[in-house]
């Protein structure tokens, strides 16, 4: 289990792929968009030039050494020789579909895929490729090199072995581990999504501003942040996304998108990767955030 293949350069697939070279392994990160490769890179090296003031109880990692063990490929054909493919690509059953069936075919007969989705039954993931007994959900947390925990989804066809491989490779880059079911977002995104919509909700509704929402959160429970802040760190559009895919399997209103969630994304308001969601934020190489967007997108319509 040496070499880990990763699809997907976003800020899911970027994390999965630094902590698997900070482990030791040799990673094959590929993306269609040269572009973002070029942003994973110099997000890696910003996080591991700041590493030692942010995560001052871990041993430093060597920047050069980590990133000597990345290859950043625009090729699928470089997966070929992977033992363990993570997929983190967007959240849309159509593009995941194509995309296993493509994996199927380049990765040798051996090479366990792990599927990194936010709400897409492992199971009808596995039916498309022709291991379903070595498809296994990996639900890596954002960000994925910091967060202990990974958890684990047992598919229909789910071997032991796939699971315990699996488990094997989580301990050796020291990452605790729950297996659930399967089921459309399992237990931390049926609960989780639910929460974000609801805050959402909130804000459209005018009951609380969006930093009034965040504090009560974090003063009143404890949470490291707000809900809103949460939606804007896994974006705007994977947030829309996985409660659609929710609102589909469970065929349950209570999934049901909050018409502000949807402008936003169609505004082009996803949240920290754009620089604008309920928050600004600053963007490597982008412009300067400003709230003027953000703020006539939430405020509070009839719709």
């Amino acid at each position: 289990m040496d070499r880990i293949g990763v699809v997907g350069a976003g800020t899911m697939g970027t994390g999965v792929s630094q902590l698997f070279a900070e482990g030791g392994h040799q990673v094959v990160l590929v993306d269609i968009d040269r572009h973002a490769l070029d942003r994973s890179r110099t997000a890696i090296v910003e996080d591991l030039r700041l590493a030692p003031l942010v995560r001052p109880h871990d041993v430093p990692a060597d920047p050069e050494a980590v990133l000597e063990r990345i290859t950043f490929s625009t090729e699928p054909k470089d997966l070929a020789e992977a033992d363990f493919v993570v997929e983190n690509i967007v959240e849309r059953w159509d593009a995941k579909r194509e995309l296993y069936r493509e994996l199927d075919r380049i990765c040798r007969p051996e090479a366990l895929f792990g599927v990194n989705t936010s709400a897409i039954p492992i199971t009808r993931v596995a039916s498309v490729t022709g291991r379903a007994g070595q498809v296994v959900g990996t639900h890596f947390m954002n960000p994925a090199h910091l967060k202990p925990t990974v958890e684990v989804i047992r598919a229909h066809h789910t071997t032991d072995a796939t699971l315990e491989r699996t488990a094997e490779l989580l301990r050796g880059v020291r990452r605790k581990h729950i297996v659930v079911a399967d089921s459309p977002g399992f237990v931390t995104n049926r609960v989780a999504m639910l929460t974000l919509n609801e805050a959402i909700f909130l804000l459209h509704e005018n009951v609380a501003s969006v930093t009034e929402i965040d504090r009560l959160f974090k003063e009143c429970f404890g949470h490291p942040m707000g809900p809103l802040a949460t939606a804007d760190l896994i974006g705007l559009d994977t947030v829309l996304l996985s409660l659609d895919v929710l609102y589909e399997n469970f065929n349950d209103p209570k999934y049901r998108p909050c018409p502000l969630l949807r402008r936003m994304v169609d505004a082009g308001l996803h949240g920290r990767k754009t620089g604008q969601g309920f928050h600004s934020y600053e963007v490597p190489g982008g412009p300067a955030p400003t709230d003027s967007a953000a703020t006539a997108a939430t405020r509070p319509t009839d719709a």
